[in-house]
């Protein structure tokens, strides 16, 4: 009997093992088509879109409106961003909104009319006001963390693609994505001394799908003050 149940747990565990190797990791990117990469994805009828309370950002003179999705059915509603509270999308720290966002919209503070930021099927995880470029150069902007296309063709927008960067006024308006296309954003800061946003960003030169050590880092700066924000690549660093 010992040799037997030391059998099925060897069976057992070749099998999860092999189940296992077979999972292989999910590409960011599906070159296939990439033509049809900024079509429209179906719509899911399974999601409820709200909007939070919304934010106002210090010295600033508009309202934020936090818009995401809520999944509805017979148990009721779920949030995908806070499992705690059902009706919440999003989550306001010191000068910065995150969560799983469709959207945001805005509104002037006395005026009636509010409109979205986008148009473009998104998915917003990070908006970030630029608190200390606004009181050195009186200049408000955002700067914002985002999926825009459906770059790994699950007929989904989601943190699953490519993570690309944008900027806009603190209006919302001059919307301007300033990463380039197929670059997976890693990570950005601003030099308040020089009014530059920096930003590195990866491109899989291999096109395996998958962005690891044997693809190329890309370096690159904004000049924030510009009338027009287009990234300039550093091509040695300093």
């Amino acid at each position: 009997m010992k040799k037997i149940g030391f059998y099925i747990a060897l069976m057992l565990t070749v099998t999860l093992g092999s189940c296992k190797k077979e999972e292989a990791p999910k590409p960011k990117v599906i070159y296939q088509d990439t033509s049809k990469s900024k079509t429209e994805v179906p719509e899911d009828t399974t999601q409820i879109e709200i909007a939070d309370l919304p934010v106002s950002m210090d010295g600033t003179n508009y309202l934020i409106f936090p818009i995401g999705t809520v999944s509805s059915d017979k148990k009721g509603i779920k949030s995908s961003y806070d499992s705690n509270t059902g009706y919440t999308v999003s989550n306001y720290g010191e000068y910065q909104i995150t969560g799983y966002l469709q959207n945001l919209k805005f509104q002037e503070i006395g005026q009636d009319t509010i409109y979205a930021l986008t148009d473009k099927n998104v998915l917003i995880e990070t908006a970030t006001y630029l608190k200390g470029i606004a009181d050195k150069t009186k200049k408000q902007l955002m700067v914002f963390t985002l999926a825009d296309s459906d770059t790994n063709k699950d007929n989904k927008v989601n943190n699953n693609d490519i993570k690309s960067l944008y900027l806009s006024d603190i209006s919302g308006k001059n919307f301007t994505k300033i990463s380039t296309d197929f670059q997976e954003l890693i990570d950005w800061n601003v030099i308040e001394s020089r009014n530059r946003l920096y930003f590195r960003a990866i491109e899989d030169t291999n096109k395996n799908g998958a962005f690891d050590k044997e693809d190329k880092l890309h370096y690159y700066f904004v000049n924030l003050l510009d009338k027009e924000w287009k990234a300039t690549e550093m091509n040695s660093l300093p």
